[in-house]
């Protein structure tokens, strides 16, 4: 699958995504991807795992694309995951085979105020490119 298609294919999943259609946000997985969650040491193996595990969420999700990067193999989204109004930015690694994803890998991070330490250097970023 070349970049552009991939691209469109990605645009299609983070949509999904967002509009909670759990089988069109999955049909971009390889059946044996491997997601992994570092910061909680979770790894779920299989596409049907993947999307039963996402199901099994009680929260209300909206997702909110910042930007897309990649090419080839290799490509990452950042993204604001809105769970019930608290946001948390996130990056989403996801490698390619045979144009499918095998692998993603996702960070989060919750929003926080900035260090006084800094703030003689530091310019505000605005709300509306925060999301």
């Amino acid at each position: 699958m070349d970049d552009r298609l991939f691209r469109e294919a990605l645009d299609r999943h983070w949509a999904a995504s967002d509009a909670n259609d759990l089988e069109a946000e999955h049909q971009i997985y390889r059946d044996d991807a491997v997601l992994d969650y570092p910061q909680s040491g979770e790894r779920i193996r299989g596409r049907r795992n993947i999307q039963a595990s996402r199901a099994a969420q009680p929260n209300r999700k909206r997702f909110t694309v910042r930007r897309i990067t990649g090419s080839g193999a290799l490509w990452v989204t950042e993204f604001v995951l809105t769970y019930d109004g608290r946001p948390s930015y996130t990056v989403s690694i996801m490698e390619l085979c045979d144009g499918e994803v095998a692998r993603e890998t996702q960070y989060f991070s919750d929003a926080f105020e900035p260090g006084a330490s800094r703030v003689q250097w530091v310019e505000r970023i605005p709300d509306t490119e925060r999301l």
